[in-house]
């Protein structure tokens, strides 16, 4: 005997979609609208229980209103090969005028008063340049907050700091700045007396190379001179023996 056609309408109605990647819990919602003027009861279940939490996975729906079902699934590492094996089955029957205990109630149904709708699940995994720019986006956030709770935590001791605190130091600052100033300008001090020294050794060290070679220019001169005087000497001999 075939099963009554399902009373629920599901939102979806044939598929649960995941949107990868799967390193954190992905949420699907999945709706069930009762559109009859009778209470239903429903069951949802997986081919895969330990990879999914269902909130709520059973319950009853009044008649003419809706639930929403939070499907959740676990982080996983993901094989192409799996995602066939991954069902859902929305289970339902409708609920007797009397009922007190819903439990009780799927235990006595019969197999024809039992209705049910399968889902497949699919898994999405993004392009690669869309989990690059996910990846760069976590690190962007990371990196906000974390400079935000640095300006906080600065903030914060800043607030605890009182007038009197503050302005110690502010005047412990002013006072290294004039011992830096003052530093610098012993240090320029010294470099100068430093040139200066060097500029007098180098006078002191030039003076007696200047002075020796004045005296062999002057030893020079003096040697040419007698020489010459000596030439003439002889030049005049001679002449003057030739002239007799």
């Amino acid at each position: 005997m075939a099963r009554p056609e399902q009373v629920l309408l599901l939102e979806p109605q044939h598929e649960l979609r995941f949107r990868g990647p799967f390193t954190d819990v992905v949420t699907t919602t999945l709706k069930l609208a009762n559109p009859t003027d009778r209470n239903v009861c429903f069951k949802v279940k997986t081919t895969a229980p330990r990879r999914y939490c269902v909130r709520p996975n059973s319950g009853v729906i009044d008649a003419g209103t809706s639930i929403n079902v939070s499907v959740m699934l676990q982080p996983f590492d993901y094989d192409p090969n799996e995602k066939s094996k991954h069902k859902f089955m929305v289970q339902s029957l409708l609920a007797p005028p009397d009922m007190t205990d819903t439990e009780g109630v799927w235990k006595d149904a019969k197999p024809e008063d039992l209705m049910d709708s399968k889902l497949r699940c699919v898994f999405d995994m993004p392009a690669e340049n869309e989990k690059t720019h996910e990846m760069e986006s976590n690190k962007i956030s990371a990196s906000l907050s974390k400079s935000e709770s640095s300006t906080l935590s600065m903030k914060s001791m800043a607030s605890s700091l009182d007038d009197g605190e503050v302005k110690k130091i502010m005047e412990e600052c002013k006072r290294l700045q004039t011992e830096v100033q003052r530093l610098r300008e012993e240090n320029k001090q010294i470099r100068q007396e430093d040139d200066g020294l060097r500029m007098r050794k180098s006078t002191v060290m030039s003076a007696p190379h200047s002075s020796s070679a004045m005296r062999v220019k002057e030893e020079g001169l003096s040697t040419r001179v007698i020489a010459l005087i000596v030439l003439f000497f002889v030049v005049g001999v001679i002449v003057g023996k030739l002239a007799l």
